[in-house]
Protein backbone atom coordinates (compact mmCIF):
# COMPACT_ATOMS: atom_id res chain seq x y z
CA UNK A 1 0.00 0.00 0.00
CA UNK A 2 1.53 3.91 -0.55
CA UNK A 3 0.88 5.24 2.57
CA UNK A 4 2.62 8.12 4.13
CA UNK A 5 3.82 8.86 7.53
CA UNK A 6 0.68 10.03 8.75
CA UNK A 7 -0.68 7.28 7.61
CA UNK A 8 -2.52 9.16 4.49
CA UNK A 9 -2.90 7.39 1.02
CA UNK A 10 -5.23 8.05 -2.25
CA UNK A 11 -8.52 6.94 -2.72
CA UNK A 12 -10.27 9.66 -4.26
CA UNK A 13 -8.92 10.55 -7.37
CA UNK A 14 -10.38 14.04 -8.84
CA UNK A 15 -9.32 13.97 -12.73
CA UNK A 16 -9.15 17.94 -14.31
CA UNK A 17 -10.21 17.53 -17.68
CA UNK A 18 -9.62 20.46 -19.33
CA UNK A 19 -8.37 23.63 -18.30
CA UNK A 20 -11.60 25.91 -20.10
CA UNK A 21 -14.68 27.29 -18.94
CA UNK A 22 -18.02 28.84 -20.19
CA UNK A 23 -18.05 30.66 -16.89
CA UNK A 24 -15.70 33.31 -15.80
CA UNK A 25 -16.31 33.08 -11.83
CA UNK A 26 -14.70 35.40 -9.78
CA UNK A 27 -12.38 33.25 -7.30
CA UNK A 28 -11.20 31.21 -10.48
CA UNK A 29 -10.44 33.95 -13.03
CA UNK A 30 -9.75 37.95 -13.19
CA UNK A 31 -10.52 38.15 -16.70
CA UNK A 32 -14.19 39.24 -16.82
CA UNK A 33 -14.51 37.56 -20.53
CA UNK A 34 -13.41 34.22 -19.16
CA UNK A 35 -11.25 31.37 -20.55
CA UNK A 36 -13.15 29.68 -23.06
CA UNK A 37 -11.13 27.94 -25.74
CA UNK A 38 -7.78 27.85 -24.12
CA UNK A 39 -5.13 25.65 -25.82
CA UNK A 40 -6.23 21.90 -25.75
CA UNK A 41 -3.21 20.01 -24.54
CA UNK A 42 -5.55 16.91 -23.23
CA UNK A 43 -4.51 13.33 -23.04
CA UNK A 44 -5.94 11.23 -25.43
CA UNK A 45 -9.29 9.21 -24.22
CA UNK A 46 -7.13 6.14 -23.88
CA UNK A 47 -4.00 7.43 -22.31
CA UNK A 48 -6.78 8.69 -20.02
CA UNK A 49 -8.12 5.46 -18.97
CA UNK A 50 -5.11 3.70 -19.04
CA UNK A 51 -3.53 5.94 -16.04
CA UNK A 52 -6.63 5.44 -14.15
CA UNK A 53 -6.64 2.08 -14.79
CA UNK A 54 -3.29 2.01 -13.41
CA UNK A 55 -4.11 3.78 -10.21
CA UNK A 56 -6.80 1.93 -9.67
CA UNK A 57 -4.64 -0.89 -9.54
CA UNK A 58 -2.62 -0.16 -7.32
CA UNK A 59 -4.07 2.10 -4.94
CA UNK A 60 -7.88 0.45 -5.06
CA UNK A 61 -9.70 3.73 -5.71
CA UNK A 62 -12.95 4.13 -3.91
CA UNK A 63 -13.92 7.26 -6.54
CA UNK A 64 -13.52 8.75 -9.36
CA UNK A 65 -14.47 13.01 -9.80
CA UNK A 66 -14.26 14.14 -12.89
CA UNK A 67 -13.71 18.69 -12.79
CA UNK A 68 -12.31 20.90 -14.82
CA UNK A 69 -12.39 24.01 -16.02
CA UNK A 70 -15.74 22.64 -16.92
CA UNK A 71 -16.33 18.83 -17.30
CA UNK A 72 -19.51 19.58 -19.37
CA UNK A 73 -17.49 20.64 -22.38
CA UNK A 74 -15.15 17.43 -23.08
CA UNK A 75 -15.92 15.99 -25.60
CA UNK A 76 -15.78 12.57 -25.22
CA UNK A 77 -17.29 12.40 -21.65
CA UNK A 78 -20.12 9.85 -22.18
CA UNK A 79 -17.40 7.48 -23.05
CA UNK A 80 -15.16 8.33 -20.60
CA UNK A 81 -17.39 7.55 -18.16
CA UNK A 82 -18.28 4.33 -19.61
CA UNK A 83 -14.32 3.41 -19.46
CA UNK A 84 -14.56 4.39 -15.43
CA UNK A 85 -17.01 1.89 -15.37
CA UNK A 86 -15.48 -0.70 -17.25
CA UNK A 87 -12.29 -0.23 -15.34
CA UNK A 88 -14.62 -1.03 -12.39
CA UNK A 89 -14.54 2.60 -10.20
CA UNK A 90 -17.05 1.92 -7.88
CA UNK A 91 -18.36 5.72 -7.81
CA UNK A 92 -18.26 8.23 -10.51
CA UNK A 93 -19.14 11.57 -9.48
CA UNK A 94 -18.55 14.45 -11.24
CA UNK A 95 -18.55 18.63 -10.71
CA UNK A 96 -20.11 21.11 -12.89
CA UNK A 97 -21.74 24.72 -13.76
CA UNK A 98 -24.55 22.92 -14.75
CA UNK A 99 -24.69 25.19 -17.54
CA UNK A 100 -25.13 22.66 -20.48
CA UNK A 101 -26.26 19.84 -17.87
CA UNK A 102 -30.30 20.73 -18.88
CA UNK A 103 -29.20 19.00 -22.68
CA UNK A 104 -26.96 15.91 -21.28
CA UNK A 105 -27.92 14.39 -18.01
CA UNK A 106 -30.12 11.77 -18.92
CA UNK A 107 -27.35 10.56 -21.49
CA UNK A 108 -24.46 11.35 -18.52
CA UNK A 109 -26.73 8.60 -16.10
CA UNK A 110 -27.28 6.39 -19.10
CA UNK A 111 -23.29 6.57 -18.96
CA UNK A 112 -22.64 5.51 -15.44
CA UNK A 113 -22.81 9.02 -13.61
CA UNK A 114 -23.70 8.17 -10.06
CA UNK A 115 -23.15 11.78 -8.25
CA UNK A 116 -22.79 15.51 -9.10
CA UNK A 117 -21.92 18.68 -7.10
CA UNK A 118 -22.99 21.18 -8.98
CA UNK A 119 -21.26 24.70 -8.36
CA UNK A 120 -24.43 27.35 -7.26
CA UNK A 121 -23.05 30.70 -5.45
CA UNK A 122 -26.48 32.75 -5.63
CA UNK A 123 -29.77 31.60 -5.88
CA UNK A 124 -30.69 35.37 -7.23
CA UNK A 125 -29.92 36.47 -10.82
CA UNK A 126 -28.04 39.94 -10.04
CA UNK A 127 -25.91 38.16 -7.09
CA UNK A 128 -25.92 35.24 -9.64
CA UNK A 129 -24.33 37.50 -12.26
CA UNK A 130 -22.29 39.23 -9.99
CA UNK A 131 -20.30 36.04 -9.40
CA UNK A 132 -20.00 34.29 -12.75
CA UNK A 133 -20.11 37.10 -15.12
CA UNK A 134 -22.43 35.33 -16.70
CA UNK A 135 -26.80 35.45 -16.88
CA UNK A 136 -27.78 32.23 -17.24
CA UNK A 137 -29.00 31.38 -13.91
CA UNK A 138 -31.95 29.76 -15.08
CA UNK A 139 -30.22 27.80 -17.36
CA UNK A 140 -28.36 26.52 -14.33
CA UNK A 141 -31.57 25.30 -12.61
CA UNK A 142 -33.06 23.69 -15.69
CA UNK A 143 -29.96 22.09 -15.28
CA UNK A 144 -30.80 20.93 -11.94
CA UNK A 145 -33.93 19.77 -12.52
CA UNK A 146 -32.71 17.62 -15.42
CA UNK A 147 -30.73 15.81 -13.03
CA UNK A 148 -33.10 15.16 -10.73
CA UNK A 149 -35.13 13.85 -13.18
CA UNK A 150 -32.50 11.77 -14.48
CA UNK A 151 -32.06 10.18 -10.55
CA UNK A 152 -28.32 11.65 -10.49
CA UNK A 153 -27.89 12.14 -6.76
CA UNK A 154 -26.84 15.58 -6.15
CA UNK A 155 -25.22 18.12 -4.22
CA UNK A 156 -24.84 21.90 -4.27
CA UNK A 157 -21.79 23.86 -3.85
CA UNK A 158 -21.74 27.91 -3.13
CA UNK A 159 -18.41 29.34 -2.61
CA UNK A 160 -19.24 32.26 -0.17
CA UNK A 161 -17.10 35.73 -0.50
CA UNK A 162 -17.52 38.19 2.11
CA UNK A 163 -19.13 41.93 0.49
CA UNK A 164 -19.82 39.37 -2.48
CA UNK A 165 -22.38 36.73 -2.20
CA UNK A 166 -22.80 36.76 1.49
CA UNK A 167 -26.02 37.30 1.45
CA UNK A 168 -27.00 34.67 -0.54
CA UNK A 169 -26.50 31.68 2.20
CA UNK A 170 -29.80 31.81 3.09
CA UNK A 171 -31.82 32.38 -0.04
CA UNK A 172 -29.45 29.75 -1.09
CA UNK A 173 -30.51 27.49 1.78
CA UNK A 174 -34.22 28.01 1.24
CA UNK A 175 -33.89 27.17 -2.81
CA UNK A 176 -31.78 23.88 -1.65
CA UNK A 177 -34.60 22.75 1.18
CA UNK A 178 -37.13 23.37 -1.43
CA UNK A 179 -35.37 20.81 -3.97
CA UNK A 180 -34.63 18.49 -0.86
CA UNK A 181 -31.00 18.97 -1.94
CA UNK A 182 -28.21 19.43 0.26
CA UNK A 183 -25.88 22.15 0.13
CA UNK A 184 -22.28 22.73 1.16
CA UNK A 185 -21.05 26.20 1.75
CA UNK A 186 -17.33 26.82 0.74
CA UNK A 187 -14.77 29.01 2.82
CA UNK A 188 -12.89 31.07 -0.48
CA UNK A 189 -9.76 29.62 -0.61
CA UNK A 190 -6.11 31.39 -1.85
CA UNK A 191 -5.99 29.93 -5.22
CA UNK A 192 -4.69 31.42 -8.37
CA UNK A 193 -4.96 35.26 -8.70
CA UNK A 194 -6.69 35.07 -4.59
CA UNK A 195 -3.61 32.96 -3.61
CA UNK A 196 -2.51 36.52 -1.95
CA UNK A 197 -6.19 37.99 -1.16
CA UNK A 198 -8.14 35.18 0.38
CA UNK A 199 -8.37 37.26 3.99
CA UNK A 200 -10.20 39.98 2.04
CA UNK A 201 -12.68 37.87 0.86
CA UNK A 202 -12.82 35.05 3.79
CA UNK A 203 -16.95 34.04 5.18
CA UNK A 204 -15.88 31.72 8.10
CA UNK A 205 -17.84 28.96 9.04
CA UNK A 206 -18.55 30.29 12.08
CA UNK A 207 -20.07 33.50 10.66
CA UNK A 208 -21.68 31.26 7.95
CA UNK A 209 -22.99 29.17 11.25
CA UNK A 210 -24.07 32.47 12.72
CA UNK A 211 -26.25 33.86 9.73
CA UNK A 212 -28.15 30.42 9.62
CA UNK A 213 -29.07 30.53 13.48
CA UNK A 214 -30.68 33.17 12.52
CA UNK A 215 -33.67 31.64 10.86
CA UNK A 216 -32.95 27.75 11.69
CA UNK A 217 -32.58 25.48 14.62
CA UNK A 218 -29.98 22.72 13.92
CA UNK A 219 -27.37 20.24 15.42
CA UNK A 220 -23.72 19.14 14.45
CA UNK A 221 -24.01 15.23 12.53
CA UNK A 222 -20.63 13.50 12.74
CA UNK A 223 -17.91 13.85 10.41
CA UNK A 224 -17.20 10.98 8.38
CA UNK A 225 -13.39 9.65 7.88
CA UNK A 226 -11.56 12.00 4.77
CA UNK A 227 -14.71 14.17 4.22
CA UNK A 228 -14.08 17.29 3.12
CA UNK A 229 -17.59 19.16 4.54
CA UNK A 230 -18.36 19.32 8.35
CA UNK A 231 -22.51 18.67 7.81
CA UNK A 232 -25.42 20.02 10.41
CA UNK A 233 -29.48 19.02 10.42
CA UNK A 234 -32.06 21.44 10.78
CA UNK A 235 -35.08 21.24 13.01
CA UNK A 236 -36.83 20.34 9.88
CA UNK A 237 -34.56 17.70 8.81
CA UNK A 238 -32.81 19.83 6.58
CA UNK A 239 -28.95 18.87 5.66
CA UNK A 240 -26.01 21.55 5.02
CA UNK A 241 -22.73 21.24 5.25
CA UNK A 242 -19.79 23.51 5.15
CA UNK A 243 -16.35 22.95 3.75
CA UNK A 244 -14.07 25.31 6.20
CA UNK A 245 -10.68 24.86 4.77
CA UNK A 246 -9.10 27.74 6.46
CA UNK A 247 -10.73 27.94 9.66
CA UNK A 248 -11.65 23.82 10.19
CA UNK A 249 -8.88 22.44 7.89
CA UNK A 250 -9.25 18.81 7.02
CA UNK A 251 -5.68 18.03 5.66
CA UNK A 252 -4.77 15.33 8.71
CA UNK A 253 -6.59 12.20 6.97
CA UNK A 254 -6.92 13.61 3.14
CA UNK A 255 -7.25 11.00 0.78
CA UNK A 256 -7.52 12.76 -2.36
CA UNK A 257 -5.13 12.53 -5.44
CA UNK A 258 -5.36 15.05 -7.97
CA UNK A 259 -4.68 14.18 -11.85
CA UNK A 260 -4.41 17.02 -14.74
CA UNK A 261 -5.15 17.13 -18.20
CA UNK A 262 -1.76 16.44 -19.35
CA UNK A 263 -1.03 13.80 -17.53
CA UNK A 264 0.14 15.65 -14.24
CA UNK A 265 -0.58 14.38 -10.56
CA UNK A 266 -1.34 16.76 -7.31
CA UNK A 267 -1.28 15.26 -3.91
CA UNK A 268 -2.39 18.39 -2.36
CA UNK A 269 -4.08 21.16 -3.98
CA UNK A 270 -1.13 23.83 -1.94
CA UNK A 271 1.62 22.49 -4.30
CA UNK A 272 3.00 23.58 -7.37
CA UNK A 273 5.22 20.93 -8.24
CA UNK A 274 3.09 18.65 -10.95
CA UNK A 275 4.35 14.84 -11.19
CA UNK A 276 4.23 13.46 -13.90
CA UNK A 277 2.26 9.72 -13.93
CA UNK A 278 2.29 9.51 -17.84
CA UNK A 279 4.18 6.65 -19.18
CA UNK A 280 6.05 5.33 -16.42
CA UNK A 281 8.23 2.48 -17.49
CA UNK A 282 8.07 0.55 -14.60
CA UNK A 283 5.46 -0.19 -12.08
CA UNK A 284 8.80 1.17 -9.38
CA UNK A 285 8.65 4.60 -11.26
CA UNK A 286 4.92 4.62 -11.17
CA UNK A 287 5.00 3.78 -7.35
CA UNK A 288 7.64 6.51 -7.10
CA UNK A 289 5.39 9.32 -8.63
CA UNK A 290 2.90 8.34 -6.17
CA UNK A 291 5.25 8.85 -3.20
CA UNK A 292 5.85 12.17 -4.44
CA UNK A 293 2.99 13.52 -4.80
CA UNK A 294 2.06 11.67 -1.43
CA UNK A 295 4.73 13.70 0.09
CA UNK A 296 3.15 16.88 -1.33
CA UNK A 297 0.39 16.37 1.48
CA UNK A 298 -0.06 19.32 4.67
CA UNK A 299 0.16 17.96 7.64
CA UNK A 300 -1.97 20.63 9.23
CA UNK A 301 -3.57 23.34 6.81
CA UNK A 302 -3.93 24.37 3.55
CA UNK A 303 -1.42 26.78 2.49
CA UNK A 304 -2.51 28.12 -0.81
CA UNK A 305 -1.43 28.39 -3.94
CA UNK A 306 -0.50 30.19 -7.54
CA UNK A 307 -2.36 27.36 -9.25
CA UNK A 308 -6.16 28.11 -10.53
CA UNK A 309 -9.44 25.82 -9.91
CA UNK A 310 -9.14 26.11 -13.95
CA UNK A 311 -6.00 24.33 -13.74
CA UNK A 312 -6.76 21.83 -11.41
CA UNK A 313 -10.31 21.91 -10.20
CA UNK A 314 -12.08 21.58 -6.68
Amino acid sequence: MIVDQSKRTFKNLRISLLNSCNFACIYCTDDENGTFPLENKNLSLSELLEIVKNLHTTLGLESVRLTGGEPLLYPQLEELIQGLNTIGIPQIKMTTNAFLLGKKALALKTAGLQELNISLDAAEDAAFFKMTRRDKLQEVLNGIDAALAANIIIKLNAVIMKGKNDDQILPLLHLAQQKEITIRFLEVMAMGHLHQQKEQYLFSQQEILDLIASKYQFEPLNRKTSATANYWKTKEGFTFGIIANTSQPFCHDCNRLRLDQEGNIYGCLSSNKPVNIKNKPTEEAFNDALLEALSHKQQVSFTGSNLSMLQIGG
